[in-house]
């Protein structure tokens, strides 16, 4: 028995048989869908067990799904697993001190800038510290008495009398800053020389500054000779 063709549903008889598709065809009947172009075993198109030609042969595309009653409440369903979900994680990680974040670009752009912003509070510190050297080092500050700029002046002991020596003394360089606190003494800057510089008491020399010609009395600890 002859089976019958996919389109036209006659006989295909075997001279003209075309098997294709699980389908049998006349050589005439195997067309595009779509143009009834005459198509042959190379050039066609299967979909859903139909020949197409290549210009004609429906293209796959996403579906949309309806928010039909039933898609809603499977959907409300999901949302209230998933806050359940997360409810049972956060009881579990309480209590354990911290959690760990993810090292994602945005976290890594945060960290670097919180570096740089620390850095340049860290220079500032450092700038702000070699302002205030006005004071000698640790191991001078010993002997200075509290709320005074002057020091090596033991306690108790008042400051002699600014009585310039015979010229002719030492050269000396100004290791600190030094506000003069009297009339009769020389402030200096770091690295200014000190010329004719002659002791006048323990703790306290006197000379002239060279950079501002300035005579007076000055700590002696605040200068070394050069």
């Amino acid at each position: 028995m002859n089976p019958p063709c996919g389109r036209c549903n006659k006989p295909v008889y075997p001279t003209e048989k075309i098997n294709c598709l699980d389908k049998y065809w006349h050589k005439g009947c195997f067309s595009c869908e779509v143009c009834k172009m005459a198509l042959s075993m190379t050039n066609y198109k299967g979909f859903e067990k139909k020949p197409y030609c290549s210009m004609h042969y429906p293209k796959t595309s996403f579906t949309i799904v309806t928010d039909t009653p039933e898609n809603l409440r499977l959907k409300q369903q999901s949302m209230l697993n998933s806050q359940a979900l997360y409810k049972e994680e956060f009881e579990k990680n309480k209590g354990k001190g911290f959690s760990v974040v993810a090292d994602t670009p945005e976290m890594q752009r945060l960290k670097k800038t919180q570096d740089q912003i620390s850095n340049i509070k860290y220079h500032e510190e450092f700038e702000k510290s070699k302002i205030r050297s006005d004071a000698p080092p640790p191991e001078n500050r010993e002997e200075e008495p509290p709320n005074s700029e002057r020091c090596s002046q033991p306690a108790g002991q008042m400051r002699p009398a600014a009585i310039a020596p015979p010229g002719g003394g030492k050269c000396y360089q100004a290791l600190y800053s030094y506000t003069a606190a009297e009339a009769d003494e020389v402030s200096l800057q770091e690295g200014d020389l000190v010329l004719e510089v002659e002791p006048i008491d323990e703790g306290w020399v006197f000379g002239c500054n060279q950079r501002t010609g300035q005579r007076g009395m000055l700590p002696a600890n605040y200068v070394r000779p050069v």
